[in-house]
């Protein structure tokens, strides 16, 4: 007995089932959005890095803070006032900040105290002492009878157009000595 031979198979072949993508494989959609989670991060390390290059390529990266003084001016006290204002302005060309920390003459008796002018919520003016004024790096302190100023003991004796030496005591910048002018409130 023969058996019989099996017909060929003539089915045609199954096509392949095609895989889902695995949980973590790239696909067009996860490569955009990943692409936009990246741009801003990026964006902002350039804009830093643009901008630690400029501050490093115009000298003061690293340079520590240089105060020098000018405008040194003292108020003429007017009879009877205890107290007398002086003010001066501080530029820090160095690249670090920098504190005032005290002021002393030797030609004042008594205590010489730094203040900051407030105001309070009514619109009244007022003194308040402080241990320290602020000078930023590459900035300014511009002392005036609105901000800041070193509250001196006053000296009947003192005329417009005396001179009175002064030194500030600087937390980096070490001692700078200046002589201040007396003048009328309102000459400057």
């Amino acid at each position: 007995m023969t058996r019989p031979t099996p017909a060929p198979d003539t089915a045609p072949p199954e096509a392949p089932v095609p895989e889902a993508p695995h949980p973590w494989a790239p696909t067009r959609a996860r490569l955009r959005d990943g692409a936009r989670a990246a741009a801003v991060p990026l964006a902002a390390w350039l804009l830093a890095l643009g901008g630690l290059g400029a501050w490093a390529a115009t000298g003061h990266a690293g340079s520590p803070a240089r105060p020098t003084v000018t405008g040194a001016r003292m108020y003429v006290p007017g009879p009877g006032v205890p107290e007398t204002a002086a003010f001066f302005r501080v530029t820090n060309s160095g690249g670090a900040r920098d504190r005032l920390l005290a002021v002393t003459s030797t030609a004042v008796a008594g205590d010489v105290s730094l203040s900051r002018h407030r105001m309070t919520e009514r619109g009244a003016a007022y003194r308040d002492e402080a241990t320290s004024l602020p000078v930023p790096a590459g900035g300014t302190l511009d002392m005036s009878p609105l901000t800041a100023d070193v509250t001196v003991p006053a000296s009947p004796r003192w005329r417009v157009g005396d001179r009175v030496p002064f030194t500030l005591r600087f937390e980096y910048g070490g001692r700078v000595d200046v002589v201040a002018e007396v003048v009328r409130p309102g000459d400057g």
